[in-house]
């Protein structure tokens, strides 16, 4: 009996330990099936919280590509007018450089007008000088003429029928010859009084 005792407890044992075995088994493998359903829940939080993110993150993209686009309509919007202003101001600048060039080519026209203008008035000048020294000489002359012409006035009337007849003498003809010098040097001043214009 002893041995029945024995093997109703090695049996018992066994049963109780298989069943044990059976039993931790089913915990474990219980246990396995909670962590499997936690991770399982963990992971799809984790996915949402990713696609939550991921949308975040699409939304993100269309809006910094709107930008983007409004951003490249700016840039072009200001090139435009970029390009528009440096055409203004290409056109101003030529526009003022013809007029500068008009300017410069009127100075230069009004200054050449004043240089021959100067040089006329110099010339004109010199003329002016010239006849002021001419007239001033013909004046000169004109009063000399006037005397010579009074002093013949005055020999003429100074002479006399005795003179006359002296004059006409035949034999010396002396005073005739005095008449005729005296008539050659009134001559003479007359012509030292010439003018030479």
């Amino acid at each position: 009996m002893r041995i029945c005792t024995r093997l109703v407890v090695i049996a018992a044992v066994t049963l109780l330990s298989s069943a044990a075995l059976a039993q931790s088994e089913t915990d474990r493998l219980r246990e396995a099936l909670r962590s499997a359903t936690m991770q399982t829940r963990a992971l799809e939080d984790q996915r949402t919280a990713l696609q939550a993110k991921l949308a975040e993150a699409d939304r993100d993209k269309a809006a910094a590509k709107a930008e983007i686009e409004v951003a490249k309509a700016q840039v072009k919007k200001i090139e435009k007018e970029h390009r528009e202003a440096v055409g203004e101001f290409n056109q101003r600048l030529a526009d003022r450089d013809q007029t500068l060039d008009k300017w410069k080519t009127a100075y230069e026209e009004a200054a050449a007008v004043a240089r021959t203008r100067d040089a006329e008035r110099a010339k004109f000048e010199g003329a002016a000088t010239a006849y002021k020294a001419s007239t001033k000489s013909c004046v000169a002359k004109n009063t000399l003429l006037v005397k010579a012409g009074k002093d013949l006035v005055q020999r003429y009337k100074e002479v006399t029928i005795g003179d006359t007849i002296v004059a006409r003498e035949p034999l010396l003809e002396l005073r005739r010859v005095e008449l005729q010098n005296q008539l050659q040097e009134t001559y003479d001043k007359f012509l030292d009084q010439r003018a030479n214009p």
